[in-house]
């Protein structure tokens, strides 16, 4: 079989798991560039990964047999990377968020369609085991329908982490315990419960950091199937303790917290799934998670590009979070309700 030619782009903090999944995939995927405009990080990386490096966007995009670019920089670097890419023909898997904001987001995406490439987003706890057994069972109608749904996402980041430049910056982030920690579980609560119709809350910058943007969000939310919920989130809950999704549904409740599953059905059965692995990241090292399910999602986008499909998590999937968080925002901001859009 030939294997997929992809390019890294962007060497910090973000690229060692996906690095260790392409090492795992290595039967079907070939790394043939992976750069950063910093050489320290080029040589950082170089020292830790068998990758072969370069010092150029345009040696990757003028490589005609690259196939497909992982764009793992910093957010606000993300539009105009991806339109390069889409311009050359490579397909695009993209690290969350999309970009920093959602007009920018919205022109990497359209115009990746209109290059007719693939748009991969890497929103990795969809590829959670027990976050795919949960939609499994919702999707066959085994705990018939869903009337509540709360999320609670309670991390720990010391002001360490935010004291390193464009940390929890509108400039370079796009915003905080949102757009930067809480954007996955919020895209996997959206692809299990459906779209949020209303959100009315609360932002706020608690004193335990020193930040631009928000480390603590409290909402209740209106999803458009009539259930309604809370999202209760932040990075100031110290140690850190697993994020959880409970939905409350006709048959029964079913309680996601990390990689566990409970589901309890009101006849008395039960349907256990315990932690995978320690799936880690909340705590002050954002990076201690195995790479189990960046590798899946690596899988998935190097399968869509050789079926001709899209990948699971595509470009207009990631939008929706990014306007739920938007809508989050603004509730805080006015104080009043805000309906979210959905397209």
């Amino acid at each position: 079989m030939t294997k997929t030619r992809i390019a890294i782009v962007g060497l910090g903090m973000a690229v060692t798991p996906h690095a260790r999944g392409l090492m795992d995939l290595a039967g079907t995927v070939e790394v043939v560039h992976a750069y950063a405009r910093s050489e320290g990080r080029r040589q950082a990386f170089g020292a830790k990964f068998p990758f072969p490096l370069c010092d150029s966007l345009e040696t990757i995009l003028n490589d005609d047999s690259v196939e497909a670019v992982a764009v793992l920089s910093p957010a606000n670097t993300h539009r105009d990377i991806a339109l390069r890419c889409a311009e050359a023909g490579k397909h695009v898997l993209m690290e969350k968020p999309l970009e920093i904001t959602t007009a920018r987001a919205e022109e990497l995406v359209a115009a990746c369609r209109r290059a007719g490439v693939r748009l991969g987003v890497v929103l990795q706890h969809r590829f959670r085991p027990a976050g795919m057994k949960l939609a499994e069972m919702l999707r066959a109608g085994e705990l018939g329908a869903i009337v509540g749904c709360s999320t609670v996402i309670r991390l720990w980041r010391p002001q360490s982490y935010y004291d390193e430049p464009g940390r929890g910056t509108l400039a370079r982030d796009g915003g905080g315990v949102l757009i930067s920690q809480g954007i996955h579980t919020l895209d996997l609560m959206l692809s299990l419960a459906g779209p949020v119709a209303e959100v009315t809350g609360f932002t706020a910058t608690t004193p335990i950091h020193r930040m631009e943007t928000e480390d603590m969000v409290c909402a209740a939310a209106r999803f458009a199937n009539g259930a309604i919920g809370t999202i209760d989130a932040t990075t100031a809950a110290y140690p850190g303790f697993p994020e959880e999704i409970v939905l409350t549904c006709e048959k029964g409740t079913a309680l996601l917290r990390g990689t566990e599953l409970l589901v309890q059905f009101q006849d008395g059965r039960k349907i256990a799934m315990e932690p995978d692995r320690s799936a880690g990241g909340t705590g002050a090292d954002p990076m201690a998670f195995p790479h189990d399910y960046h590798r899946a999602v690596m899988a998935d986008f190097v399968e869509a590009i050789r079926a001709g499909r899209d990948p699971k998590v595509t470009g207009e999937e990631a939008l929706k979070v990014h306007r739920l968080i938007d809508a989050l925002i603004e509730t805080g901001r006015t104080g009043r309700p805000v309906r979210c859009k959905t397209s």
